[in-house]
């Protein structure tokens, strides 16, 4: 098993958390990981992506060229990040702020309104959670729902944890998305 995984959006919208958490809960699995976290010069606001590399082998490089999975959240990413998903990979976009839809045939493309489900749960910030959930659904070889909720405590900053209920919360919504590509 070998999942490349790339999130990616901006500053501020938890994308270097999401692959914090996603290399946690894969650790606590007993698999291998890499996270290479790339920031915009302007942090909150700029541009924000990293690559996760997940194996049950040795990692050799943790370059991501072509991620079997990309995660994006705003409009940049999306256009930047799709052309790279290798196909038949998939591509998760964050439908509340992307208002263009992916134009590949070949990769599984599924629009998730992350942030209306957020927003819902009591906070637009727990977006990537939603993501996160749904990526635990599709992917389970990456990491169980129960080791990326295991893993928040951990990941989150202190000042942050008080949000973990509702990251949970949106961790479960996002899980029990069905995962339909548009």
């Amino acid at each position: 098993m070998r999942e490349e995984i790339i999130f990616a959006g901006f500053g501020g919208q938890g994308i270097i958390l999401s692959g914090t958490i996603v290399c946690l809960a894969a650790m606590k699995e007993g698999k291998k990981v890499t996270h290479i976290p790339s920031y915009g010069a302007e942090m909150r606001g700029g541009t924000a992506n990293c690559s996760v590399v997940i194996s049950d082998k040795e990692i050799a490089s943790p370059l991501v060229a072509h991620p079997s999975v990309c995660v994006v959240m705003n409009k940049p990413s999306l256009i930047k990040f799709e052309a790279k998903v290798k196909a038949e990979g998939i591509l998760l976009y964050n439908s509340s702020l992307i208002d263009i839809e992916p134009s590949r045939g070949d990769i599984r493309c599924i629009p998730v309104p992350a942030n209306e489900i957020a927003e819902q749960e009591g906070s637009a910030r727990s977006a990537n959670m939603v993501m996160l959930g749904l990526l635990a659904k599709l992917k389970p070889e990456v990491a169980a729902l129960d080791s990326i909720q295991a893993s928040l405590d951990e990941a989150v900053s202190a000042r942050h944890r008080s949000l973990n209920e509702i990251n949970k919360r949106c961790l479960d919504r996002g899980f029990a998305l069905n995962g339909e590509a548009n």
